[in-house]
């Protein structure tokens, strides 16, 4: 598989929305960065051809929010960076009632229903840890629906910043292409959006806040604002108190780790946050966890990382969910990193999906990873997931 039979399978996915003259597009995205610039690409590039599109964030895939968006007949919903490793539940919701399209980049299952177009990258032989982002695939899909798109590239290197180390793959082709049409600029390692008059990792730094803090309180939908009309000054008061918050409860739970340590097994460290994160997505547990791996004082550099967080009942846009659920978030230090490659220890993604087999919906990559699972099922996720990684060893 190649870049053209992505482009082949692009087109015929292009050609299949002509046929379905939808009222309205729904566009699923996620509520990072890499979400956020994924939503705006998308949306805009649909919107030049015509067609009217809802926005919709969404966390994780709830399979009872998936069901309520599928159970209509004739519509159209984009996921974007968000979706592949769901593609078999979204397949059996949708039944063939609805076009549905996913662009991504996380680890995903095969699509059953001829009408779920998944155009992952990852399965034209691409890494969605190296290669691409959501992002970029979403980039990829609008340039190919319309050449005029080409100006929509920074957004495909905004989201492809949460990919650690300089661009390579797509990204860097990617980034090559927004240069040379005069839509980025490069100074030394800076890279300025024109239009905008900011820089990718600014940009990229304030969707990290919008989504993820924001997300109860229509952080999402000021990204895509942001993404596309530049950052007012509204919107940069409201970054600077959110970003206040966030650092206060980081630091409030630092200081617990440290006076409490992390818990232990023979191969996971993990802690519970409980309500440090009250009123802001679950997206900054797993920012913290990123952060917490290279604290070498705190953690130890040869264990998984998990980190627990209540979740909110209540899903914007939705209305409240019928169960509670915790969210756990994995990292993997560095050093662990060569052993996933190696194959001597399980990548975070299959470990969580082994692990929360029959009562989680995990998703993510090789080093960093996160499930939605029930409130009373914390300690048989651990319990699974150390027979998970004995079994491996």
């Amino acid at each position: 598989m190649s870049h053209k039979d992505f482009l082949r399978k692009v087109s015929a996915t292009i050609s299949e929305l002509g046929r379905t003259e939808p009222k309205e597009i729904i566009l699923v995205h996620h509520d990072d960065a890499d979400g956020i610039s994924s939503a705006a690409v998308t949306k805009t590039a649909l919107e030049r051809e015509g067609y009217r599109v809802k926005t919709f964030c969404l966390e994780k895939v709830y399979p009872e929010v998936i069901e309520r968006i599928h159970e209509a007949e004739g519509e159209v919903i984009f996921y974007c960076d968000i979706g592949s490793s769901h593609a078999d539940l979204i397949s059996e919701c949708n039944m063939s009632r609805n076009l549905a399209v996913i662009l991504d980049h996380h680890d995903p299952k095969p699509a059953t229903d001829p009408k779920v177009y998944d155009l992952n990258l990852e399965h034209y032989g691409f890494r969605g840890e190296t290669d691409f982002s959501g992002a970029t695939c979403c980039y990829l899909f609008a340039k190919a629906m319309n050449e005029r798109n080409i100006d929509l590239s920074y957004l495909a290197l905004v989201g492809s910043r949460e990919i650690p180390g300089d661009p390579a793959g797509l990204n860097k082709v990617v980034l090559d292409e927004a240069v040379k049409n005069g839509i980025v600029h490069v100074e030394g390692k800076k890279v300025e959006i024109v239009k905008l008059g900011i820089s990718i990792d600014k940009l990229f730094s304030n969707l990290q806040i919008l989504g993820s803090v924001g997300y109860y309180n229509g952080g999402p939908e000021l990204g895509i604002q942001a993404c596309l009309q530049g950052t007012t000054d509204n919107v940069k008061r409201k970054i600077d108190d959110w970003e206040e918050r966030r650092k206060e409860a980081n630091k409030s739970l630092l200081g617990r780790l440290y006076r409490e340590r992390l818990k232990e097994t023979d191969h996971i460290q993990w802690f519970d946050a409980g309500d440090a994160y009250a009123g802001m997505g679950t997206k900054v547990i797993g920012t913290f966890c990123s952060f917490l791996a290279f604290q070498k004082r705190l953690i130890k550099t040869n264990k998984y990382i998990f980190g627990f967080t209540k979740m909110s009942p209540e899903v914007p846009s939705y209305g409240r969910l019928k169960a509670d659920y915790l969210k756990v978030s994995v990292r993997v230090p560095e050093e662990m990193k060569k052993l996933i490659d190696a194959g001597k220890m399980p990548s975070a993604v299959d470990l969580l999906l082994r692990a929360s087999e029959g009562f989680g919906i995990a998703d993510g990559h090789a080093y960093a990873a996160n499930c939605v699972l029930p409130t009373d099922m914390k300690h048989a996720l651990i319990e699974n997931a150390e027979k998970t990684i004995r079994e491996t060893k």
